[in-house]
Order: structure tokens, then sequence, then C-alpha cells
């Protein structure tokens, strides 16, 4: 049978900055108390008092407190941010062509060691994001292709984190909610085991840094 405290963790669940506030200790539990009333007796199909969602709230908040921390340790465990700037970005819709021609391409910069050159695949569409210097040599390799958008200007943010952010949960959103707070748009994301580089328009890239190395800081 379903309680009080299952539904309200299903709740903080769905709404992470809820979590991140009742971490804080910010938030009045009267008031969400009675504001989420609703929402658990439509789960419970019952009438349920305030008193028993604030003792249940009250519970809870230290099992919180404990997840946030474990998650933002986790993610202050950092090694450095690398800042690359002049950045391009090509979609294509994927084709039987796609895949040699991002052969060739790597081919053909195979000794420009510096240059900066991802791919990220999805079910219809193929995205690399290159140096601008390299737009050209873009345009060349895969004449033919069907462009799905093109985004100019952009810069990088590379993150070097801790192989225990893997198991981990909520280091990633940690980390882009700081810019979300400071209403800073995230463009792409792009990772591997121990990299996490957010792709950002060019201009947003120094306050984006300085937003994070003061988060780091901490």
């Amino acid at each position: 049978m379903i309680t009080v405290a299952e539904i309200l963790n299903t709740i903080v669940r769905e709404t992470p900055f809820l979590e991140e506030g009742l971490a804080d200790g910010i938030i009045n539990l009267s008031a969400l108390a009675r504001k989420v009333r609703p929402q658990v007796e439509a789960g419970l199909m019952k009438s349920v008092s305030e008193s028993a969602i604030l003792m249940a709230l009250k519970r809870m908040t230290p099992k919180v407190k404990k997840k946030i921390k474990l998650y933002k340790n986790a993610a202050y465990q950092i090694g450095d941010l690398t800042v690359r700037s002049d950045l391009s970005e090509f979609t294509f819709l994927r084709s039987d062509t796609l895949l040699e021609k991002q052969k060739k391409l790597l081919h053909s910069i195979k000794d420009k060691i510096n240059h900066f050159v991802t791919f990220t695949q999805g079910v219809y569409e193929i995205t690399t994001i290159v140096n601008s210097s390299l737009e050209s040599v873009v345009e060349k390799v895969f004449t033919g292709e069907k462009i799905v958008t093109r985004m100019n200007d952009l810069a990088a943010i590379t993150i070097r984190l801790s192989p225990q952010t893997i198991l981990t949960s909520g280091v990633y959103y940690s980390i882009l909610k700081q810019l979300a707070f400071q209403d800073v748009n995230v463009v792409e994301v792009v990772s591997t085991y121990t990299e996490f580089t957010i792709i950002l328009k060019k201009e947003k890239v120094d306050v984006s840094f300085s937003i994070l190395m003061k988060f780091f800081s901490k």
C-alpha cells in the first residue's frame, strides 16, 4: 500500500529545485504541505491531514540533505576547466554515407592534434562540433548531406571530473543548475568517461566560466 512518504518522494524527485530547497532549509514546510496536499490525497485516494504531510516532510528532509551533499561532493572533485572558443556545430540527417564522411573528416585533420572535433549520433541525426577554422573542410567533406541546422559563434567549457561521478546520481544536474539559475542557455552537452563538455554561445562563455569556478571553489 502506498504511503504519504512515498508520494512525497516522487513529488520531490520530479521537482529538482524543490529537492535543493529542502536540502538548503529555505522552504517553509507548512506551506509546502498545504501546496502538495491535493497531490498526496489524489495518490492515496483519501483525505490526508496537513500535519501528517508536514511530519513526513520533516522526516525526509535529512535524507534529502544527505543525498544532495553526496552528489555535490562528487561534483567538487574536478581536475580542471578548459575553455575553447570559436566553435561551429553542424547537424545532418542520418544517411548511409555519413559514416564514411566522418572517417574522411577525421583523416583530413589527423595532423591537426589541437583541433576540437566531436560526433554525436542520434536516432535520426548526427551532430559534429568543430573549430570554426574547419568549417570549409566540413562543408566540402559532407557535400550532398542534408543539413538540419548549423550554428556558429559557439564555445565550450570542458570539466574534468573524478571517475566517482559515474556512480553518483545528480552530478551533472548540480553543474547545469548553476547555469540555469543565472539564465545561461546550454546549446549542447558532450561527455566522455571523465570529461563533461558544455557547449554555449560564445558571448556566454566568460560568465559561465566564472559561475562554474565559483561553484567548484566551494
